[in-house]
């Protein structure tokens, strides 16, 4: 299973995107609205100048409390993002996601955001990789005896 096929697979096919100096408060509107764990900070709505999760927000609310609402999207963002290629496989994304310990990973293509995929579309697209494989050896099996 490729990257390529889970951005496929995806109901939300336009990737959502935040500026920079937008608010934390904006910020979390769009998460609300999209019901979506995180958003792409970006400028152009094409590169990656970061990523704000719900994680950010919350952490930043535990330690400042509800000002934090009212700072720009690139005091809270995480500014190093760990991004893919569409031809990488899900197995790598998610040995890097769980070692990384994020969920959520933009999709690079030509050097543009071409999707975001959260550790939960990988993992659904796994199960079901392993669900047709289980189904083709089943029925190997039971051609065979």
């Amino acid at each position: 299973m490729f990257v390529r096929n889970i951005v496929d697979t995806k109901t939300i096919r336009n990737v959502i995107t935040i500026k920079p100096t937008d608010s934390v408060t904006a910020a979390a509107e769009l998460l609300a609205k999209h019901r979506i764990g995180a958003v792409v900070v970006s400028r152009d709505g094409s590169t990656v100048d970061g990523i704000l999760s719900e994680r950010d927000i919350v952490r930043s609310l535990g330690l400042t409390g509800i000002e934090c609402m009212n700072k720009q999207v690139q005091d809270l963002m995480t500014a190093t993002v760990v991004g893919c290629k569409l031809d990488e496989t899900a197995d790598s994304i998610l040995e890097r996601m769980t070692e990384g310990r994020f969920r959520h990973m933009p999709v690079i293509d030509d050097n543009r955001m071409v999707g975001v995929i959260s550790i939960g579309d990988v993992v659904k697209a796994r199960i079901s990789e392993i669900q047709q494989e289980n189904s083709a050896l089943t029925g190997m099996i039971a051609n065979t005896w």
